[in-house]
Parts: C-alpha cells; sequence; structure tokens
C-alpha cells in the first residue's frame, strides 16, 4: 500500500503521531463536550447566593427604602406569617392551590387542543390556512387588552380567568407543535410510505417522534405565558389566589407580601420547567444528539 493511500503510515515514517479524533462518553444531561446540568448546578446556586447577597447588603446599607425594596429577612418573615396566618382570612395553600388550578386546568385544555390543532397545520395546507391567520393575529397581543372582552362575554367567574390563561397558552402550543411537525425529514416519510406504512403509522412512528422535541419545549414556553397571565387574570372579582395576593398587597403598599408572592410564583413556575425538562430527557433522549 503507497502512502498516499495510508496516511497513517506516512505519518509514522516522518516520526509524527498520526491524529485521530476521539470520541468521549457523554454523562447524562450532556451533548458532546457541552457541559451538563450537573456541570453548571454550582454556578447556578453561586448566581441565586449573589443575588440574595447583593440584595441583603442594599437594604442593610440603607440604599434602599424598606417601602421599595424590603431586605430578604422580612420577606422570610412575611412568608411564615402568612403561612401561619394565611392572607385575608385565607389560608395561604389555599391560594396556592386555587392558582395552580387555574394555571394547569388552562394549560392542560391548551395542549389537549393546541397540539393536535398544530399537528394538523403542520401536516394540512388546509388546516393551516384556516387556523393560521387566527392564531398569528391574537398571539402578540397582552391578555391584559383582551381581558374585557373575556369579562363581557363571560362574566367575572373562573370561565373568564381560565379561559384568559388558556389563550396565552394556546397559541405558543399549537404553533411549537406545528413547527415540530415540519422539522420530520421527508425521506424518513417516503422510505415509511416506501416499506408499506399506513397514514396514520407514518404519523405515529415517524412524524410525531420527529415533532415531539419541540412539543414538549412549546409546553414549557406555554406553561410560562400561563403564569405570566395569572395576575392579569386574578385581577376582576377575584377573592383568592396568589394573584389576588400580590395585587391586594400592592394596593396596601405591602412591599414585602407583593415580593414573597412572587417568589413563589417564579418557584412554582421553576420547578415545573424543572420537571418538563426531567420529561424531555427521559421521553426524547435524542433531543440535541442529531
Amino acid at each position: 500500500m503507497s502512502e498516499q493511500a495510508d496516511p497513517d503510515a506516512a505519518s509514522k515514517k516522518k516520526g509524527k503521531a498520526p491524529f485521530r479524533l476521539k470520541a468521549r462518553a457523554t454523562r447524562p444531561g450532556e451533548t458532546y463536550g457541552v457541559p451538563g446540568q450537573g456541570d453548571t448546578l454550582w454556578l447556578s446556586m453561586l448566581s441565586i447566593a449573589g443575588i440574595i447577597f447583593v440584595w441583603w447588603m442594599v437594604t442593610a446599607m440603607g440604599w434602599v427604602k424598606p417601602l421599595f425594596l424590603p431586605s430578604p429577612q422580612a420577606v422570610l418573615t412575611k412568608f411564615i406569617t402568612v403561612w401561619q396566618n394565611g392572607f385575608t382570612n385565607t389560608p395561604f395553600l389555599e391560594h396556592v392551590g386555587i392558582s395552580a388550578a387555574r394555571v394547569f386546568g388552562a394549560f392542560i385544555l391548551a395542549c389537549l387542543v393546541g397540539i393536535p390543532l398544530g399537528i394538523a397545520m403542520g401536516i394540512s395546507p388546509f388546516v393551516r390556512g384556516i387556523f393560521d391567520p387566527p392564531l398569528e393575529f391574537y398571539r402578540p397581543i397582552p391578555p391584559l387588552a383582551y381581558l374585557p372582552l373575556m369579562i363581557i362575554w363571560f362574566g367575572i367567574g373562573e370561565t373568564s380567568k381560565v379561559l384568559l390563561i388558556f389563550l396565552s397558552v394556546l397559541a405558543p402550543v399549537a404553533l411549537g407543535a406545528r413547527s415540530g411537525v415540519k422539522s420530520a425529514a421527508i425521506e424518513q416519510i417516503h422510505a415509511a410510505y416506501s416499506f408499506g406504512a399506513s397514514r396514520w403509522q407514518v404519523m405515529t412512528q415517524v412524524i410525531l417522534p420527529s415533532a415531539l422535541p419541540e412539543i414538549l419545549t412549546a409546553m414549557r414556553i406555554g406553561i410560562g405565558f400561563g403564569w405570566t397571565t395569572l395576575v392579569a387574570a386574578e385581577m376582576v372579582a377575584a377573592t383568592r389566589g396568589l394573584g389576588y395576593m400580590v395585587l391586594t398587597a400592592s394596593q396596601f403598599l405591602q412591599t414585602s407580601t407583593v415580593i414573597m408572592g412572587i417568589i413563589v410564583i417564579a418557584i412554582i413556575a421553576y420547578a415545573f420547567d424543572m420537571l418538563m425538562r426531567l420529561i424531555e430527557r427521559r421521553v426524547v433522549p435524542w433531543k440535541g444528539r442529531m
């Protein structure tokens, strides 16, 4: 074999070790040398500790009045007080449960409607032509803009609140599902048909697995919009809920209660986001490895 045919032999003859690309096994949550979640956990903890330290230092030095920014100790004390005594004669966990029921109820309903709708839009130009304009039309509109319409049409009960959250979640979920269907390789679809697969088999075994990563990402984005809309949904005639608690406390300048409610909402939303990431790693382990 000539040196041109065997580059390793030429390298050995010159006294140089041949270059070889070495593959390294990836750890859980790591993709081809990109650090996984476990590698950045300590950075995240350090970042949170740094934010709390700066917050404490600003309040301890008196740079900001407690009316505008109470200290971390004051917020923690307020949380303990509300946990023990409730807020406006309602237990704290009841506020949390009511808000969670509104958000997750609307989220589940949006997924049941939005995912099949998005898949249908990705497959059928006819369906996409019908539903794409209204989704794209109302998607950038802030929920506060059509909140009065929800009240006029559906009253001030639970229906208008859940529907407002539902609309804020529906658009990102449906559009994410549509985008996921478009990510399915046409070669895989043609190959499945050439092997005699039915339309339903192509849908469930080729298109849906390809779309699943983007669908799960859209669900994570959608639940974030749901929690963002919660405060707006509980602005009208609500007597319980985290959004109601935040708005009522702001009217009486109880800044510590406002910040405490915001932190509780953020913790619940972040916990659900972590749950969705765990589901992604279990259901679509190939995401980011293609």
